[in-house]
């Protein structure tokens, strides 16, 4: 019989076909969907950013655990949609206008998942009335802006005045993070916060929503 624990260490691990199958047995056995997430998927990728934190584990174990993490989800998704469980939160999450750049984008979005947040994915080249349509109807509750050029940080600003003018700012927590990004640069355009990676994105959002 599976365990819990045996998908948060298939997680770990990176190992997709145990995860999915992992997955499959914990409902068969009567787990609720949401037991699943909180209880097998979210604790593992936890000591997934945690062991990425430590230098314990680099990008490409993280991809591959996420991977795992994405393949559990493929199964849970239908199923939480249709008990009505709401996620943890909702984030908007894209790379601002002008920038193609998403792989950075794309592990933080895939680490905010495994951490019970539901995901709004607006891709790459958003441009500011993509997010502001994001939180006026997908009610997120974080916008997420991901730059890789020093070019292209302008947008993010561009991005958290539209929030402003059309009304929805303080309805929404804001974060920003890439490689050129710095907390002095949040603190400069208004953010409420700067995470340099996927596993401190997960502990920033927490704390900007208070959980």
């Amino acid at each position: 019989m599976a365990e819990l624990g045996d998908l948060s260490q298939a997680i770990i691990n990176g190992d997709l076909n145990t995860a999915k199958s992992t997955t499959q047995e914990l409902l068969d056995g009567g787990a609720s969907a949401q037991t699943v997430v909180t209880q097998g998927l979210v604790p593992g990728m936890d000591v997934v950013g945690q062991k990425f934190k430590a230098n314990e584990f680099y990008v490409p174990e993280v991809l591959i655990a996420a991977r795992a993490m994405k393949g559990a989800m493929e199964i849970l998704r239908p199923l939480l949609a249709e008990s009505g469980v709401e996620p943890e939160a909702r984030i908007a999450i894209g790379t601002v206008a002008g920038d193609l750049h998403d792989i950075g984008k794309n592990l933080v979005a895939m680490m905010l998942e495994g951490a019970g947040f539901e995901i709004i994915d607006l891709g790459v080249d958003v441009a500011a009335d993509k997010f502001v349509e994001a939180v006026n109807e997908k009610q997120a509750d974080i916008v997420a802006l991901s730059a890789l050029l020093t070019t292209t940080m302008p947008a993010m600003k561009d991005t958290i005045d539209a929030l402003t003018e059309h009304g929805v700012r303080e309805r929404v927590k804001v974060m920003i993070g890439g490689a050129p990004v710095t907390q002095a640069y949040a603190d400069e355009i208004g953010a409420d916060g700067y995470s340099p990676d996927g596993a401190a994105a997960v502990d920033l959002a927490r704390a900007l929503l208070g959980k």
